[in-house]
């Protein structure tokens, strides 16, 4: 097995809409590229698109997050807020919950650890 990846997308991906029980405003879609996977050790990595809106999110894994293009809005429900644009990094922890607003159409890279 070897101990290097490259992480190369491939552009295959859907645009989903966000599910209607967690949506707040607008009509957001999302599209998620999982670009690395070892599901052994409960790591995944990859990139993610949306569209502006915002919804609900409730957290089991830990994510770090870059944003590439685009802002977003993520605060939680004990008002904790984050505005972050291209180059700022954030992580979410385990039992965060509150919501996600997209600004302006954005893309992030991530790493999860679940």
């Amino acid at each position: 097995m070897t101990r290097l990846a490259l992480l190369a997308c491939d552009g295959s991906a859907e645009w989903e809409d966000v599910a209607a029980e967690k949506l707040l405003s607008g009509a957001p879609k999302t599209r998620t590229t999982v670009l690395y996977e070892n599901s052994a050790r409960g790591l995944a990595a990859g990139e993610w698109e949306a569209t502006s809106g915002k919804w609900r999110i409730a957290y089991t894994e830990w994510e770090y997050v870059e944003i590439v293009s685009g802002a977003c809005v993520v605060e939680g429900d004990d008002g904790r807020r984050i505005e972050a644009g291209p180059g700022d990094r954030f992580v979410i922890e385990p039992g965060f919950t509150g919501t996600w607003e997209v600004l302006s159409p954005m893309r992030k890279t991530w790493v999860i650890h679940e």
